[in-house]
């Protein structure tokens, strides 16, 4: 599998990475089975939260790799905190905890990556700057970086966080790329050239922020997934004619047109299905055409000036 540099750290991880979200809804064996599986495809990045299945996902994640050191060494952990029930909390309190409890489900000392998991609206930056300080100097977090925030956010924390933000996890799919299409419908009186997240692509490109697109299949609000849906019906022609030309499936064109921007995203996945997850690593050799890319682009209803 190819690998990117995660922002401007040294790390250099899959342009892949597996989203745990899902994983409680496998059985013992079938949990074991599907992170071996992404193990042999080397996809060895996992990209968790605290919330996800109440913290349940990252106990049964860490029982079904068999966390050892010795497998520790092997893999990146990658988890995300700040989402409490009826609340957002970046307090220094709240993520000290927070960090806690998720080493504690992996059994693991460290997390290669933490990421604040969508922004508070009652952030107050010295806080998050002095938790992060204390988990580098603890060792307990390697590396920072944000989910669902926007420019001026970023660096409202950066100002005060003197560790790099490398990441931001953001909602991008084929047919959710307002913040593709707010680039090129620039100066029209089109839906997309309205500017909903502050140039947010051109932003991380710029300051070396590796994006994370979530929702790589959805289209809306986990409305639900474009690949075979009729709303959809010449985008899957044409993912399916391109899909044909490589000898592949639609599922892995689909994630190859991410792949194929110069940004050099790295799509969380949040597939528990062993098959389409190959056809899903898969894309990660696989470069389509520029004329590809933009066929697909048009084909999910977007527009060109």
């Amino acid at each position: 599998m190819k690998t990117i540099q995660l922002g401007s750290s040294h790390l250099h991880v899959p342009n892949i990475a597996i989203g745990c979200m899902r994983i409680d809804s496998l059985s013992t064996k079938e949990a074991e089975k599907f992170v071996q599986s992404a193990l042999d495809h080397g996809a060895n990045f996992f990209d968790h939260a605290d919330i996800y299945g109440g913290g349940e996902c990252e106990t049964i994640f860490a029982n079904a790799i068999h966390m050892t050191p010795a497998v520790r060494e092997k893999i990146m952990l990658q988890s995300k905190c700040g989402i409490r029930k009826g609340m957002f909390d970046f307090s220094k309190e709240h993520i000290l905890h927070s960090v806690d409890e998720i080493l504690k489900r992996l059994h693991t000392e460290y997390l290669d990556v933490l990421l604040l998991h969508r922004p508070d609206a009652l952030v107050e930056p010295e806080e998050v700057a002095a938790a992060f300080d204390s988990l580098e100097q603890s060792g307990k977090v390697r590396h920072f970086g944000v989910s669902n925030q926007k420019p001026m956010q970023i660096q409202l924390l950066q100002k005060y966080v003197k560790q790099p933000l490398i990441a931001n996890q953001l909602q991008l799919s084929i047919t959710n790329a307002t913040m593709i299409g707010n680039g090129l419908e620039v100066n029209m009186m089109t839906e997309n050239a309205v500017d909903r997240d502050g140039s947010i692509l051109d932003f991380c490109r710029l300051h070396d922020i590796t994006i994370q697109p979530w929702s790589p299949f959805q289209y809306g609000f986990f409305e639900g997934v474009f690949l075979d849906h009729d709303n959809f019906l010449e985008l899957n022609q044409v993912l399916q004619r391109i899909a044909d030309q490589y000898h592949v499936t639609k599922t892995t064109i689909a994630v190859a047109w991410l792949l194929r921007h110069p940004a050099k995203f790295q799509p969380i996945i949040g597939t528990m299905n062993t098959k389409r997850l190959a056809e899903i690593c898969m894309a990660s050799e696989l470069t389509i055409t520029r004329q590809e890319w933009y066929e697909i682009y048009l084909a999910a209803g977007n527009k060109l000036p």
